[in-house]
C-alpha cells in the first residue's frame, strides 16, 4: 500500500486582490498629489497628503531614534494601506459579495484585515526586517548577546534565552492578532446587526460606523506605531 503525501496551497484571492487593487489605490493618490504639488499654499489633495506626510513623520520622531531613510517612508505605507484595508469594513457586508455571488464567485471576503493570512504576512514582513536589522546594526555576535545575556546576565542563561525568545517571537504574533481580532470582531458587529429587524438596523448601524471609523484609523496607527517602535529597538544596542 502506497502512501503519497499532498501538499495543498490555499491561496485566498479575495484577500490578495482586494490588498493588491487598495495598494494601487495608495500608489495612484500619492503619486497624483506629488505631480501636482505647488511651492504655494496646499489645497485639496496635495493639503491632505501633506497632511499624512506630516503626521507620520511626527511619529517616526517621537519613536525612532536611529538613523534610517527607509522607516518614515515605510510607515506611510503601512499606515495608510491598512487604513485603507480597515476601511473596507465600512462597506455594507452583503452589498460586495452579493455582486461577486452574481458573477459567480460563491464567498468573497472584502475587507482583507480580517483574514489572518494577511495580518500575518504583514507583520512577518516587519519581523524580517526587525532581525534584519538587529543582525546589520548589533552583529550576529550582538544579537546573540542580547537573547543570551539579558536580563540577568551570563548566569542566568536558560532563563534569559527562554525570556527574550518568547519577546522576540511575540511581536509578530501579537502584531498580526491584535489587528486581525479587532477587525475580525467589527466585522461580526456589523454581521449582527445586519440580521436584525430592519428598523433596528438604521437605529444601530450608523452609531457603530461612526464609532467604528474611529477604531479603523486606531488600528492603523497602533500597527504602525508598534513597527517603529520594534525597528527602533532593532537599531539599538540595548533595549
Amino acid at each position: 500500500m502506497n502512501l503519497q503525501s499532498k501538499t495543498i496551497v490555499h491561496l485566498d484571492l479575495d484577500t490578495f486582490f482586494v490588498s493588491l487593487i487598495l495598494g494601487a489605490v495608495f500608489l495612484f493618490i500619492f503619486s497624483k498629489a506629488a505631480k501636482a504639488a505647488t511651492a504655494g499654499v496646499p489645497a485639496g489633495l496635495q493639503n491632505f497628503a501633506e497632511w499624512v506626510v506630516e503626521f507620520v513623520e511626527t511619529s517616526v520622531r517621537g519613536s525612532f531614534s536611529g538613523k534610517n531613510d527607509l522607516i518614515a517612508p515605510l510607515a506611510l505605507t503601512i499606515f495608510f494601506w491598512i487604513y485603507l484595508m480597515n476601511l473596507m469594513d465600512l462597506i455594507p457586508v452583503d452589498y460586495v459579495p452579493y455582486l461577486a455571488k452574481v458573477l459567480g464567485i460563491p464567498f468573497f471576503k472584502v475587507v482583507p484585515t480580517t483574514d489572518p493570512n494577511a495580518t500575518f504576512g504583514m507583520s512577518i514582513g516587519v519581523f524580517l526586517l526587525v532581525l534584519y536589522y538587529s543582525f546589520k546594526i548589533k552583529g550576529v555576535s550582538g544579537f546573540i548577546g542580547e537573547l543570551t545575556l539579558q536580563p540577568f546576565g551570563k548566569f542566568g542563561l536558560p532563563a534569559n534565552l527562554f525570556l527574550e525568545g518568547v519577546n522576540l517571537i511575540s511581536k509578530p504574533i501579537s502584531l498580526a492578532l491584535r489587528l486581525f481580532g479587532n477587525m475580525y470582531a467589527g466585522e461580526m458587529i456589523f454581521i449582527l446587526i445586519a440580521i436584525l429587524p430592519f428598523w433596528l438596523q438604521w437605529s444601530l448601524s450608523l452609531p457603530w460606523a461612526i464609532f467604528h471609523i474611529l477604531i479603523v484609523t486606531l488600528q492603523a496607527f497602533i500597527f504602525m506605531t508598534l513597527t517603529i517602535v520594534y525597528l527602533d529597538m532593532a537599531h539599538q544596542e540595548h533595549h
